[in-house]
C-alpha cells in the first residue's frame, strides 16, 4: 500500500463501515488519475512509518487464497472501494483465478502465477494479505496432516520481505521471503496473515482472548508453526497482523454451506453433543476486520477474528433451522462423524470459546454481533 502514515490519538477509534459517499468516489478516482498506485491510509499522523491514511489514496493489494470463500469477497471490497488487487497463484490454478476474476468483469484484478510475477507483484504492492491454506475439514492421513501443515506454513514463509497490503494464494517460494527481499522501503508496508482460533487448543468450559496460551493439539501446532513463519518478516520495515479466525458464516462457503442443504431437506441438527462452543464471524465482518487491518496503523499484532458473541452448537442449529422454517430435530452421532472423519472429527465435535478482546479495544464495528441477525442476513440471500 511514497506513503504518510497517519496515526489515531492514544485511544483508538472507531472505524465507520459505509459505502463511500459520491464526492468521496470520485476524490478516489481522481487521485488514482493522478497518482496510480498508491496507499490507502487514515486521517491522523504521529510519525514512524510509511502507510497511507487518506480515503482518497488508493491501495494495490496482493492476496494468496484469493479465489476462496474470504478471499473473494475480500477482493470484491477493494475494488469496490476503487483499490487494485494482484491474486497469487499457482500455475496449476490460474485457470480457475481466470474463471473466478475475468478480465471482462474485473478491470482492477491482475493474475500473478510465475515467480518473477509475484516478486514483482508483492514488490509493488502496498500490503500483502496471507489467506492459503488446504481445509482441514477432511479425514487426516499422516498424508493430509502434513499438506495441512505445509499449506500454511510454506506459502506463508513467501511473504517476508514487502511491505503495505498483499493478499496471496499457495505457491512454491514464500510470501514472507518475497517481502523481505524488498525491504529496502519499495515494497509493502502490512502484511495481514490469516491464522485460526485453534491455536487454542479446545474446551468447554474456558474463555480464550489474544493473551491466552496455545492448545497442545495438533491444530495449535499448526497454528504455531504458521504463525511463525508469519513473524519472520522484517517488522522493522513491516506492520505485522495476524488474525485468528474462527468458523466464518456465509452462504457460498464455510460451514453453512454445507448445513443449510440439510436443513432444507429437514434433516438438520447439531453434530455430537450440541454443547461445544462455536466462536463464529460473518463473513462480511471478516472481510471488514482484514480491510481495517490494512488500512489503521492501530491493527497490528494478533487479533481474533471472531462475534463478540459465540454460541453453544446447538443453539447455532437452532437458530439456523428458525431462520430457514425448518427443525434442527436430527443430530448427527459423534461416533458416526468420528467413524467418517476420524482425527479430523475434532474440527466439528471440539470447539472453544473465544471472544474478540483486542477488536473490542479498537472499536471495531461489526455488522452482525449476534448469530441470529447474522443467520437472518444469509438466509434472504437464499
Amino acid at each position: 500500500m511514497a506513503i504518510r502514515v497517519l496515526f489515531p490519538s492514544s485511544q483508538p477509534q472507531p472505524q465507520p463501515h459505509l459505502q463511500p459517499s459520491r464526492s468521496s468516489t470520485t476524490t478516489r478516482r481522481s487521485s488514482r488519475q493522478r497518482r496510480g498506485f498508491c496507499c490507502f491510509c487514515s486521517s491522523t499522523s504521529s510519525g514512524g512509518g510509511d502507510e497511507v491514511s487518506s480515503s482518497s489514496s488508493m491501495m494495490t493489494v496482493s492476496i494468496t487464497g484469493a479465489t476462496g470463500f474470504i478471499g473473494r469477497r475480500l477482493v470484491d471490497k477493494l475494488l469496490s472501494e476503487d483499490h487494485k488487487v494482484c491474486v497469487l497463484t499457482r500455475s496449476t490454478s490460474k485457470n480457475k483465478a481466470s474463471s473466478v476474476f475475468p478480465a471482462s468483469r474485473y478491470p482492477g484484478v491482475t493474475i500473478a502465477d510465475k515467480e518473477g510475477d509475484w516478486e514483482r507483484c508483492i514488490r509493488d504492492s502496498t500490503g500483502v494479505v496471507n489467506l492459503a491454506g488446504m481445509p482441514i475439514s477432511t479425514r487426516w492421513s499422516p498424508e493430509v496432516k502434513s499438506e495441512i501443515l505445509q499449506s500454511r506454513v510454506n506459502v506463508t514463509s513467501k511473504v517476508r520481505s514487502y511491505s503495505t497490503l498483499l493478499v496471496l494464494h499457495l505457491h512454491h517460494m514464500s510470501v514472507v521471503d518475497h517481502i523481505n527481499t524488498s525491504s529496502n522501503g519499495n515494497g509493502p508496508s502490512v502484511f495481514v496473515s490469516a491464522t485460526a482460533v485453534g491455536y487454542y487448543g479446545t474446551s468447554e468450559t474456558d474463555s480464550f482472548d489474544e493473551s491466552s496460551p496455545s492448545g497442545n493439539d495438533y491444530l495449535a501446532h499448526v497454528c504455531r508453526e504458521w504463525e511463525g513463519r508469519a513473524r519472520q518478516v522484517k517488522q522493522e520495515h513491516v506492520r505485522l497482523v495476524l488474525i485468528r479466525i474462527g468458523v466464518v458464516l456465509g452462504k457460498d462457503g464455510g460451514a453453512l454451506a454445507k448445513m443449510i442443504p440439510l436443513f432444507m431437506m429437514f434433516a438438520g441438527g447439531p453434530l455430537g453433543t450440541g454443547t461445544q462452543w462455536f466462536s463464529w464471524i460473518h463473513l462480511d465482518d471478516l472481510v471488514d476486520l482484514i480491510y481495517e487491518s490494512l488500512r489503521n496503523p492501530a491493527y497490528t499484532g494478533i487479533i481474533n477474528g471472531t462475534a463478540p458473541n459465540p454460541v453453544r452448537l446447538s443453539e447455532l442449529c437452532d437458530r439456523l433451522g428458525q431462520v430457514v422454517g425448518r427443525p434442527s430435530w436430527l443430530p448427527v452421532p459423534g461416533l458416526a462423524i468420528k467413524a467418517l472423519l476420524g482425527e479430523g472429527a475434532t474440527v466439528v465435535l471440539d470447539g472453544q470459546k473465544v471472544l474478540p478482546a483486542k477488536a473490542t479495544q479498537l472499536g471495531f464495528s461489526y455488522r452482525y454481533p449476534y448469530v441470529r441477525d447474522a443467520l437472518k442476513a444469509i438466509a434472504k440471500q437464499l
